[in-house]
């Protein structure tokens, strides 16, 4: 028999406001540890840059957060360094290394990255996993599995 183990922090959830958003990026975010990867996919507008805010201050990031669309990363310096990707506009995976990809993810810090389904061969095994989905108005669905 297949025996198929639980991961360790699986839930899906409902946020009905950017600052519910954000709480559920804080949760998550004060359970992180150095080198850990958080890959957060979804849509235009879907929450994607509020969870990670929150990420940032569970990290106790005190500098603001925004998303990095033009300069690809943004580093904050908190408890724990937070590298913060958006791979929105990356042409293709390649790219990833003329930034220093090996670099960020193998280093103390934690890398949250926006728009991760464009980049899903170069994520390595044990990424956190956030799908973001706007059911309409403020009402999100967050699926997260570690």
């Amino acid at each position: 028999m297949l025996r198929i183990e639980p991961r360790s922090y699986d839930m899906v959830t409902y946020t009905k406001s950017e600052d519910e958003t954000i709480r559920e990026g804080e949760r998550l975010g004060r359970t992180l540890r150095s080198g850990d990867i958080v890959a957060i996919s979804g849509g235009l507008g879907a929450g994607k840059t509020a969870f990670a805010k929150g990420l940032a201050a569970g990290l106790g990031v005190t500098s603001p957060v925004t998303s990095p669309t033009f300069t690809i990363v943004n580093e904050h310096t908190g408890e724990i360094p937070l590298y913060h990707f958006d791979m929105f506009r990356l042409e293709n995976e390649s790219d990833l290394y003329d930034i220093g990809w090996d670099d960020y993810i193998a280093g103390e810090g934690v890398c949250v990255v926006e728009w991760s389904e464009k980049i899903k061969n170069a994520l390595p095994p044990g990424v956190v996993s956030v799908v973001i989905e706007n059911l309409g108005g403020d009402l999100r669905r967050l699926e997260i599995c570690r």
